[in-house]
């Protein structure tokens, strides 16, 4: 058992329920990769989110809030809750947070807070520290300070909802990474009883077709004699700006 988890049940029985939780997780099927340490401090939505979905995906993840009414109602969804003071050094230190291979700091209502725990993660070693900012003055703030990674979940929801909205045939998009996108569009009606090299849209707007949606169905593993028809929905990878291009 690592030390933290040792740590967490020592302060459950010590303190009761109110201040830490740690219980065996109930029939959890294994995923068939690596089961990975997590810590995620701060557990307003963002926060839960996250630590439920990696404790889905079979991960162990100690969640830390210093709001014992936040402990209390996470505790049914997250195995190894403990209400801690996350700007405390030594506190952090007790309960062995430099063991954690990552951890992310969710905490968005105190910038201090967040900064100072940020901080502590990264000095007590973790090797991954990603954090969560409000504005782009404070991911700058927390790249300064070595924050390995900071994402701004409001902005980016807004951009993604605007583009949405924007571009009439948008289904959704998945960022990749240095502006690369996957992304599901209605085909356009000037695609229509066009085979994938008629529309050549690998050399015209730098866009790979991965897939097609028909209905139910979705057809991968394309030739380039694909017909596209009226209803299909194109699954391609490239920059946003290019596939806005294919405009209805």
């Amino acid at each position: 058992m690592s030390k933290w988890k040792s740590l967490i049940e020592t302060l459950t029985k010590r303190t009761g329920r109110n201040t830490a939780v740690s219980r065996p997780l109930p029939s959890l099927k294994p995923n068939g990769k690596k089961r990975r340490e997590f810590v995620v401090i701060g557990l307003g939505r963002f926060g839960n989110s996250v630590a439920e979905t990696l404790v889905n995906y079979n991960h162990d993840v100690l969640a830390i809030d210093i709001s014992e009414a936040r402990v209390q109602h996470v505790s049914s969804t997250l195995p190894h809750v403990v209400q801690l003071d996350a700007t405390n050094e030594e506190s952090l230190r007790q309960i062995g947070i430099g063991q954690f291979e990552t951890g992310l700091v969710c905490i968005s209502s105190n910038f201090e807070y967040n900064l100072l725990a940020t901080t502590h993660l990264l000095q007590q070693g973790v090797a991954r520290v990603i954090t969560k900012a409000r504005t782009h003055t404070q991911k700058q703030i927390l790249e300064k300070i070595g924050a390995h990674q900071v994402v701004l979940p409001e902005h980016e929801a807004g951009v993604h909802l605007g583009r949405q909205l924007s571009v009439d045939n948008f289904i959704d998009f998945l960022e990749i990474r240095d502006g690369i996108s996957v992304i599901e569009l209605n085909a356009p009606q000037t695609l229509y009883g066009h085979t994938l090299a008629e529309c050549n849209l690998r050399q015209k707007l730098g866009l790979n077709v991965i897939a097609v949606t028909r209905g139910n169905e979705i057809i991968a593993n394309l030739r380039a004699d694909f017909q596209i028809q009226e209803g299909d929905a194109l699954l391609v990878i490239g920059r946003i700006e290019d596939a806005e291009r294919l405009q209805a």
